[in-house]
């Protein structure tokens, strides 16, 4: 549509005399100013290239941290509770493995709530999701504080289970709110520090608070610490979910705002944004909990995640089987099997950071290869095309597992002939190096795969490999006592190899299987 200068000169020259040069001229004259229409190209050129994040550098960052600290109480509330597993058997009156069920169906519903919570963040934010976790979750602990029943340990711990593993999902959906596919490797190493940090001081809480306060305290210092966390969460965390505010810049509901929001230089950002047309806020789909259950249904992502769990569910056993065999070889207490779990959260925290960059370093490295330059390439997020993320991502992933089988044949040897126990403690160092540091690239391929719902990718994540923890914790033992501790880890040695072929299949075959499953998604639009 002309504007009024160009009106006004097409209406006095249809006074003047034919003169078609002339008027001609005047009329392209006038409309050189006048704004572009609707569709203009320029204006779609505006809307390809608008910013996938809102976000300054240093917000993304601390809306990073915010969602790490959230993390942090599924992997503090699994780990905090292992060293008062003696001591819950012996006030119960009970045996080891009765009280071993209030970590299997603590690992059964840390793989199942994640189902829901994915989705419903996807299309109703993530703010109220959060706040709706951190309740359940507090409810929880007191309960677990306050119980007097086997049953109602049983019942709560799935309560409790249910709270905190919404967040593990809500924080891989953050990043991919506020993170292009370049940086996420990174950015979803720091939000598993949280988890990395649960890891390595909970056993060490635990230890502490049962041997001198009781094994209730553990739950009351589990209320402070995550009531603290979600009332400084709920009013500085603003809303990332894409489906409530675009890229960030589009004001949430009065009900989901934060203090944020009422930032002086935000408001300002915000209206700034506002005169430039963006690609709006992405339509919003069902609250589907089942729609976990049909990505892992699908082919790459089921490889992906047989994958990723097979591993973490070794990692685990591992893990649920230092209480036992610290204490029957070495002697040790309840404190001090907390302390054996640092080389664990010492690795795990090294690796997040090292395995985070290699990934993003090995992005770079093959968007040079194929002529992008590194804005070509940060700008590839959720259009990625023919690019080879799968082999990208998994790259890194080969060495790391090689590392996993390794480290993980030696720790069992090492328990076989019992020897001193720094041996076994530097060997868990390589173990949880390799297994967080390959759980974080295959995190970050699901993301990358499945950027249209990325807290949904993640539950099915967070789903087969919990579920095969739990399974994995459960037989150890056994194992163990059949085959001895060097032939039990020898064996999940042996398990991690199979992952190999895996790993190649999704190199060759993903990136055609991922173009398939995009021209049948736009196909039914």
């Amino acid at each position: 549509m002309a504007d009024a200068s160009s009106t006004d000169v097409t209406s006095q020259s249809e006074h003047r005399p034919p003169c078609p040069d002339v008027t001609s001229a005047n009329a392209e004259k006038n409309q050189v100013p006048s704004r572009p229409s609707e569709s203009s190209p320029v204006e779609e050129q505006r809307v390809v290239e608008a910013p996938h994040t809102f976000f300054t550098l240093w917000e993304k960052r601390l809306i990073v941290f915010a969602a790490s600290a959230a993390g942090f109480f599924s992997p503090i509330s699994a780990n905090i509770y292992f060293p008062a597993l003696n001591s819950l058997r012996q006030d119960y009156h009970t045996t080891s493995t009765i009280i071993n069920l209030t970590v299997t169906v603590y690992m059964i519903f840390q793989g199942l709530a994640p189902s829901i919570t994915g989705s419903l963040s996807d299309n109703i934010g993530r703010r109220p999701v959060y706040a709706l976790c951190f309740i359940i979750y507090l409810a929880a602990n007191i309960g677990l504080a306050l119980q007097r029943k086997l049953v109602a340990l049983i019942i709560l711990r799935c309560v409790q289970s249910s709270g905190s593993s919404g967040t593990v999902a809500l924080a891989n959906g953050v990043i991919s709110d506020v993170a292009s596919a370049s940086e996420r490797g990174v950015y979803i190493g720091y939000a598993s520090l949280g988890g990395v940090l649960g890891v390595a001081v909970g056993p060490v809480i635990g230890g502490i608070l049962s041997d001198f306060l009781g094994w209730r305290s553990i739950f009351w210092f589990l209320v402070i610490a995550s009531g603290l966390a979600a009332l400084v969460l709920l009013a500085f965390l603003p809303e990332t979910g894409r489906s409530v505010v675009g890229n960030g810049s589009q004001r949430p509901p009065r009900w989901n705002l934060c203090l944020w929001d009422f930032f002086p230089s935000v408001i300002a950002r915000r209206k700034q944004a506002g005169t430039v047309q963006t690609t709006g806020r992405p339509k919003k789909g069902f609250i589907n909990p089942f729609l976990t259950l049909r990505i892992c249904a699908e082919k790459e992502a089921s490889i992906v995640l047989f994958a990723n769990g097979l591993l973490f569910a070794g990692y685990y056993a591992v893990a649920s089987a230092i209480p036992q065999q610290y204490g029957e070889i070495y002697g040790f207490n309840d404190l001090q099997i907390g302390l054996s779990f640092i080389p664990i959260g010492v690795s795990s925290a090294v690796s997040t950071v090292a395995v985070g960059r290699a990934v993003d370093w090995n992005f770079i490295r093959h968007s040079r290869r194929l002529g992008l330059s590194v804005e070509e390439a940060k700008a590839k997020n959720r259009e990625l095309g023919n690019f080879p993320i799968e082999r990208v991502r998994c790259e890194i992933a080969l060495p790391i597992l090689g590392l996993a089988s390794i480290s993980s044949i030696i720790y069992g040897w090492l328990l076989d002939y019992r020897t001193s126990v720094a041996g076994p403690l530097v060997m868990l160092f390589f173990v949880g190096f390799a297994a967080n540091g390959f759980f974080t690239i295959l995190s970050v391929l699901m993301v990358d795969v499945y950027p249209e719902a990325p807290a949904t990718a993640t539950a099915a994540n967070n789903l087969v490999r919990c579920w095969l923890g739990a399974a994995f914790s459960v037989a150890i033992i056994p194992m163990i006592e059949a085959m001895s501790s060097g032939w039990a880890y020898t064996f999940l040695a042996l398990l991690y190899l199979l992952i190999i072929p895996l790993i190649l299949v999704i190199m060759r075959w993903g990136p055609t299987w991922r173009a398939d499953r995009v021209k049948a998604a736009k196909a039914t639009v």
